[in-house]
């Protein structure tokens, strides 16, 4: 593990919570000229999960920052032109597609290494090259079929042929289509000047470094280092030079590294209250939540449903730079519909009931009811607040 120099700042734990929420988007105006894709091209990356309960993760991401922005308009702003690519970042992730160039180390890396196991069948891969470069961007399914007759994983050529071409970086996902993945020849879909490898692996991972730490504002080692999912060797070996700089922040007990803009002007502005995805970057990594926010989440939605304490996807509250509680939601007809929320005290009420009835609006729900309060004595106060 490197050994940080001597920070070039000292930060009260409150600095550096009120640094991470500027950086993410949640303090001060935000640039609605810039739109989606300026919250996109801020953060660096937006994950994507199948999992939709208001909205699917990558929706509720900028609606958490900009408000009720209209779906479609969040659909277009990724995959409308070439403004954006879909690869293994964080996760599978929506990246800026200026970004291509830097992520050449880990298309490498997958081209150096087996494709998860899956066997390939002779001539698969070159059959559908040939076909997207014959007939234009296509599902897995129209490119041969996703499956076969098997189980889930039991992939077709087509489908394990196309995914390694997606790793590999000869292909592009250029769209979700009910979910599915569209994909199209890199050469048609991102622009000449980004399509290259030509960085090598310490130049790619700098700049990720680099640009974790400012989208974090402020973060330890592990914090920036999983952005991305960078190795902790290769953060240490480029640290140095990303132009990040070291900081002290009080009781994180770790050394940390912040983003020098960020340290030179105080963080200030309007708090945004809001429901937060599980996926949202802002909480999305468990330690950095608790050690920020004194605050610990954890998504249940793989937890079985009688050891289940929050809920299947609970969504955090935050508001004054606070997360303040939690909701469970889902939708039945017109009505959102709080199956469980827990508040963090009375003071929580009016903010959870604000975030509540905004979504509602967001996707469409004419009412909200609650079923569960984890506080009966406020549940009256919530449903009041509601009204």
């Amino acid at each position: 593990m490197t050994t940080a120099p001597r920070p070039a700042a000292e930060l009260s734990a409150d600095e550096a919570r009120r640094i991470a929420l500027r950086a993410q988007g949640f303090l001060g105006a935000p640039d609605r000229r810039a739109g989606v894709r300026g919250v996109l091209r801020s953060l660096g990356q937006v994950q994507l999960d199948t999992i939709s309960v208001l909205a699917r993760s990558h929706e509720l991401i900028p609606y958490a920052r900009l408000g009720a922005v209209g779906r479609t308009t969040v659909e277009d702003a990724y995959w409308t032109g070439t403004h954006a690519f879909e690869y293994w970042s964080h996760a599978a992730c929506v990246l800026p597609v200026e970004e291509w160039p830097h992520f050449a180390f880990r298309r490498r890396a997958y081209r150096d290494r087996p494709h998860w196991g899956h066997e390939l069948s002779a001539g698969a891969y070159g059959k559908v090259i040939d076909q997207l470069r014959a007939e234009g961007p296509q599902t897995a399914t129209e490119l041969g079929g996703a499956k076969n007759k098997g189980e889930w994983w039991d992939w077709s050529d087509a489908k394990i042929a196309v995914e390694r071409a997606l790793m590999y970086g000869e292909v592009v996902v250029v769209e979700r289509r009910g979910w599915k993945r569209v994909y199209d020849l890199a050469e048609r879909a991102v622009p000449q000047a980004l399509l290259h490898d030509d960085l090598a692996d310490a130049e790619c991972v700098r700049r990720l470094v680099r640009q974790a730490g400012e989208a974090l504002g402020v973060g330890t080692r592990a914090d920036i280092a999983d952005y991305h999912r960078i190795k902790g060797e290769q953060f240490d070996a480029v640290v140095e030079a990303s132009g990040l700089v070291p900081v002290t922040v009080a009781g994180w007990g770790k050394p940390a590294w912040a983003d020098p803009a960020a340290l030179a002007t105080e963080p200030r502005g309007r708090h945004r209250t809001t429901l937060l995805s599980p996926f949202d970057s802002l909480i999305w990594e468990r330690a950095r939540t608790e050690r920020i926010f004194n605050f610990t989440h954890r998504l249940e939605a793989y937890v079985p449903k009688q050891k289940r304490v929050h809920g299947y996807f609970a969504m955090p509250v935050l508001a004054g730079g606070r997360l303040v509680g939690r909701v469970d939601p889902a939708r039945e007809g017109g009505t959102l519909v709080a199956r469980q929320v827990t508040l963090d005290g009375p003071k929580a009420v009016s903010a959870v009931a604000r975030a509540l009835r905004e979504a509602a609006a967001w996707v469409g729900c004419d009412a909200v009811a609650v079923e569960r309060v984890d506080a009966p004595e406020l549940a009256k106060d919530l449903v009041a607040a509601l009204g």
